[in-house]
């Protein structure tokens, strides 16, 4: 949606926050603002202050002590006095930022301030969350991924508003931005003519921050040739958020055409042309927030996908995951320390439980009453012992089917070599008596009215 200029700041602001407010469903009528002192968030805190008492709604001010700056402390007394003088609530959070050498200050900073203020949200039972980003925020953010040579997503810019739960740490809550089509020389007319005080953050200056480059050395240029340059940024950016729906909508046809359970299928994955299945690919990381892979990175993924054989091992490691291809279905798998194979077996006598929970093994054992099983008061007095396979293990599922090794029984049932490693098996003395993903063995059954059943189930959070 263009501005129209005939509006003021004000009006701008409150169109552009109800447009916010009655797209978006949200738990909790409050609003806070993200306030850090500066003076784009010291004018969209007036303006919300002003917008609260007109509508009748809650509104609360949320900032985040990163203690970089030796002016922190200063910067946090200036919020709760301007707060305590407009009669908001104001609440803060202290982050550490310690050990943020590997991903860059700047972007450590971001996340750890985005994940403090999800934290007050929660805290304040507040659904939406205002930023105090701005038109030339926006066209920003357009330079400089395209300076990245990012794609379609990338360029898309920032939404006015959108769930981000990645950042925030929980889909429940809104992010909104109603300052986007307000230019940052508006806001500055803005807080001068009504006297509003703000801090100036040092760092704001340092050019080794790649924004503060563009903002100090670059946008200046670019303003000088071409004004109004931000504007243009902004509408590229509209136009770039029409053409990431329609790649989204065809990336959700796509794998549900293509998915088979938990994984896709590479037949059906391979009869599209090279840019759908990468579109397809990034959207299915997306759904399971994994970050998104270079171009390059996803070109080799590709290759090797549809170039490994029927029944090779494959597996390619992503910086969150492992993508891995059984047969012909592909598997985002989780990535575990080397150490999660080398669990003790645990030996122990069974008390009539249901359930027993084994956290070394990652999931729970159930004793089931069933038509096939075990006599429960043979199966109390056995010292049973849970453990991973050793080799060599067999098992038979029937009387009238033959005793198979554990391999045969995996690759009958389609269990994925990786899969194999992490199944536990429970042992009477040096009986096997059940394994996880096969079944029970039928040499320690029982005919009797009463049996009892073994049935394992993985965490949620081992799933996979």
């Amino acid at each position: 949606m263009q501005r129209d200029h005939r509006l003021s700041v004000e009006d701008t602001f409150e169109r552009a926050l109800g447009e916010i407010r009655t797209r978006v469903s949200v738990s909790s009528p409050a609003i806070a603002v993200a306030y850090s002192g500066g003076l784009d968030s010291a004018a969209l805190l007036h303006l919300a202050h002003r917008y609260a008492q007109q509508q009748g709604t809650h509104l609360v001010a949320f900032h985040v002590h990163h203690g970089i700056s030796a002016n922190a402390d200063h910067w946090i007394a200036h919020c709760r006095d301007q707060c305590a003088v407009l009669g908001v609530p104001f609440d803060f959070r202290q982050v550490d930022m310690t050990g943020s050498g590997k991903s860059g200050v700047e972007e450590a900073a971001r996340l750890r301030r985005y994940a403090a203020l999800g934290d007050l949200c929660r805290a304040h039972d507040v659904s939406l969350l205002l930023t105090a980003h701005h038109l030339d925020d926006q066209a920003e953010t357009v330079l400089l991924q395209l300076l990245r040579g990012s794609g379609v997503a990338g360029l898309s810019g920032m939404d006015q508003a959108n769930h981000a739960p990645d950042l925030l740490g929980d889909a429940r809550l809104m992010m909104g931005r109603p300052l986007l089509q307000v230019a940052r020389v508006e806001l500055e007319s803005f807080v001068g003519q009504h006297a509003i005080a703000f801090v100036e953050d040092e760092s704001n200056l340092d050019p080794r921050y790649a924004r503060n480059a563009l903002r100090h050395h670059v946008m200046p240029v670019l303003q000088q040739y071409f004004p109004g340059f931000q504007e243009r940024f902004a509408r590229t950016a509209q136009h770039t958020q029409a053409a990431q729906r329609i790649l989204i909508d065809l990336a959700a046809h796509d794998l549900a055409a293509c998915v088979d359970g938990d994984a896709l299928d590479v037949e059906k994955v391979g009869k599209l042309n090279n840019d759908r299945i990468d579109n397809l690919l990034r959207y299915w990381f997306g759904s399971r927030h994994i970050r998104m892979p270079s171009t390059a990175w996803l070109a080799e993924l590709r290759k090797q996908l549809f170039e490994a054989k029927y029944d090779a091992q494959l597996c390619v490691t992503h910086a969150d995951c492992h993508i891995r291809r059984h047969r012909h279905r592909v598997f985002i798998t989780p990535k575990r320390a080397p150490d999660c194979l080398a669990v003790e077996a645990h030996t122990f006598v069974w008390q009539g439980e249901t359930a027993l929970r084994s956290p070394q093994f990652g999931g729970t054992l159930f004793f089931e009453r069933g038509e096939n099983g075990f006599d429960p008061e043979w199966l109390r007095v056995q010292p049973l012992t849970l453990r991973l396979r050793g080799g060599g293990e067999r098992l038979k599922l029937a009387q009238n089917r033959p005793t198979r090794t554990l391999k045969h029984h995996y690759q009958a049932r389609d269990v994925p070599a990786w899969e194999r490693e992490r199944l536990p098996l429970l042992f009477a003395g040096n009986q096997l008596l059940f394994a996880a993903g096969i079944g029970m063995d039928c040499h320690c059954a029982d005919k009797s009215t009463e049996r009892i059943a073994l049935r394992w189930e993985f965490d949620a959070a081992d799933a996979g």
